[in-house]
């Protein structure tokens, strides 16, 4: 049970930011409506969307059955992404898990209530967009898979660097 505590944790948190700020986005400041913008920063804005699909526009699910089929197919990824924490040993990757999980579980939620992932951050360069509107969330499960790829590609370079004549390297 020990090696569960960071990673959820670190998912109570993300979950809680997550909802928090969608709170405010759709309570205090009524971006409610899709469209309903607020310029933060010339190179940030809340612009509200509601998001019927996963990432990037796949699996749009904008009839009931599709919501429901996307709610059991990402709650089953987050069902195995609680016991990969679990089973993990490192801290950093049960972090970096516990990321992922908080801001699955927060879109999972929003789905369920309201039938779409409530999504507000908008980061753009001119015209120039680098991502989709995106939320918390997100944010979290974007960075927690740069930091397990980067743990992965770094972990097998040394041991790879650390490995002598005749010594073998594992392969995951």
């Amino acid at each position: 049970m020990a090696r569960y505590r960071l990673g959820v944790a670190i998912a109570l948190l993300v979950f809680f930011l997550d909802q928090l700020a969608k709170a405010i986005v759709t309570g205090p400041l009524a971006l409610n409506q899709i469209g309903d913008q607020l310029v933060l920063l010339p190179i940030f804005n809340f612009t509200y969307t509601q998001n019927e699909g996963i990432s990037l526009g796949l699996l749009n699910a904008a009839n009931p059955l599709g919501r429901w089929i996307l709610v059991g197919l990402t709650s089953a990824i987050a069902l195995g992404v609680a016991v990969w924490i679990g089973r993990e040993k490192h801290k950093v990757e049960q972090a970096a898990l516990g990321m992922v999980l908080g801001g699955a579980l927060g879109n999972i939620l929003d789905r369920v209530r309201f039938g779409y992932v409530v999504d507000f951050a908008d980061l753009h360069f001119g015209d120039f967009r680098p991502f989709l509107v995106f939320n918390v969330g997100d944010a979290a499960i974007s960075i927690a898979v740069v930091i397990l790829l980067l743990r992965a590609f770094l972990t097998r370079k040394d041991h790879a660097e650390g490995s002598g004549p005749g010594e073998t390297i594992e392969h995951a």
